[in-house]
């Protein structure tokens, strides 16, 4: 688990009315959408969002995905999505948290794990690329 301040983002949104089902809560899959959101934050603070990611010869497609749902959101509601680097060495995990901004309340928690794989080999790689941790400011 990293605890490092620097691999964490915070970014506020608003639910939009085509998140919502008819019962007016968003609906299950729109979670990622938020968490993609936060992703990209977090990944820009580095300067390796997808672009610098595909210029450097790599994509990092999502591997596994996991949400936990403590909570609903509905429409118009004001919401925190945190997105923080857990893991990066051999892969890229990346933890999310979702709150209520009016309560504080956390809704919904969960990971995304993207892995490198190199363009022009088509082959996953099983060590994270040397440009992620030039990018992330660290060493191993």
């Amino acid at each position: 688990m990293n605890n490092d301040r620097r691999f964490s983002i915070e970014i506020e949104l608003t639910v939009p009315f085509h998140d919502v089902d008819a019962m007016g809560v968003v609906w299950h899959g729109n979670y990622f959408r938020y968490f993609e959101v936060a992703r990209e934050a977090l990944l820009a603070q580095f300067n390796y969002g997808y672009r610098e990611m595909k210029a450097s010869g790599y994509v990092w497609p999502v591997v596994d995905t996991h949400v936990k749902y403590r909570g609903t959101l509905t429409f118009e509601q004001r919401i925190r999505v945190r997105a923080t680097i857990e893991e990066y060495e051999n892969r890229l995990r990346i933890a999310y948290q979702i709150f209520d901004i009016a309560s504080g309340k956390r809704t919904t928690s969960g990971y995304t794990i993207q892995v490198a794989v190199g363009i022009e080999s088509q082959e996953m790689n099983f060590v994270s690329p040397a440009v992620l941790f030039e990018r992330l400011g660290v060493t191993l």
